[in-house]
């Protein structure tokens, strides 16, 4: 039975991926920094847990030891967000994550998949394909293209299976409180009249966290197409109608203010992910 090792295993995507992977039949190690919150995890009693502060990693230590040989890694751990901007991302986050993962690397690890973001396209807008040279414009997603970068180069000097899944937007239970939809779930159950947003026509790429789980899984066990692979869903789709098809679903009545915040600077007005790549491995 292949054993995996997952990083960030208590959150939000950690929790679905887990449980892909048990339900798919592999053996899965997880690890996360704070062990009492792995244990309300209903997967808990299923996996090997090895609690792992990213903080405290020593350069002399075998983790892929430590974790029990893995025959393939799935790297979700990043610190620091949703503060996109800080300067923490290249300083601290991006050595702490590249001395972690040549550990594993240098120890025996030879099949590694690291989660990466849509905002390494930058401020590029319409459909962004893998092809598209990464244009970072803020400090959290210049650190995951150099991540990601320096990953490459390793892999092809060292014979490493090496797939880069780049998200684009998720939704789902246990997401941040202050995503779109956690804040206006919080403004239906508060009976709130009025949902301030922002104007609502930018286009962007949206799946449910567990489609998202079960894609990075589908990406991760595969060895036929390496390097790296847009995780979306190829359907360009307005913020306002997200927001609508939420209300429907929920049967849920609040009057939208649009417009109240401004656009985002953090992301261009429209894009949305080109999904050819995926598509091969089906």
């Amino acid at each position: 039975m292949k054993k995996i090792l997952v990083t960030g295993a208590t959150g939000f995507i950690g929790h679905y991926v887990i449980n892909e992977l048990l339900g798919k039949g592999y053996s899965v190690v997880a690890t996360s920094r704070t062990e009492q919150r792995a244990e309300q995890c209903d997967w808990f009693d299923k996996v090997h847990y090895v609690p792992f502060d990213l903080h405290e990693a020593k350069p002399q230590q075998n983790y892929y030891q430590l974790f029990g040989q893995p025959d393939a890694m799935i790297h979700l751990a990043w610190e620091g967000l949703p503060n996109y901007k800080s300067a923490f991302h290249i300083h601290e986050n991006l050595p702490r994550h590249i001395g972690f993962l040549t550990n594993l690397l240098q120890n025996g690890l030879k099949d590694l998949t690291v989660i990466g973001t849509c905002f390494e396209y930058g401020m590029q807008e319409g459909c962004l394909s893998e092809e598209m040279p990464a244009m970072p414009s803020n400090a959290y997603a210049t650190a995951k293209d150099d991540l990601r970068k320096y990953l490459e180069e390793y892999a092809q000097e060292n014979m490493v299976s090496f797939k880069w899944v780049r998200l684009f937007y998720m939704y789902g239970k246990g997401q941040n409180p202050k995503s779109l939809l956690s804040q206006l779930q919080a403004a239906i159950d508060n009976g709130d009249e009025v949902f301030n947003m922002s104007p609502g026509d930018q286009l962007r790429d949206y799946l449910p966290v567990e489609k998202v789980a079960g894609y990075i899984v589908k990406i991760a066990v595969q060895q036929k197409v390496m390097g790296i692979i847009n995780c979306c869903s190829g359907v360009p789709v307005s913020v306002k109608q997200l927001v609508l098809d939420y209300l429907e679903e929920k049967k849920a009545e609040i009057r939208l203010n649009t417009g109240f915040y401004p656009y985002p600077d953090i992301e261009p007005k429209n894009f949305w992910g080109d999904t050819s790549k995926f598509k091969t491995l089906k």
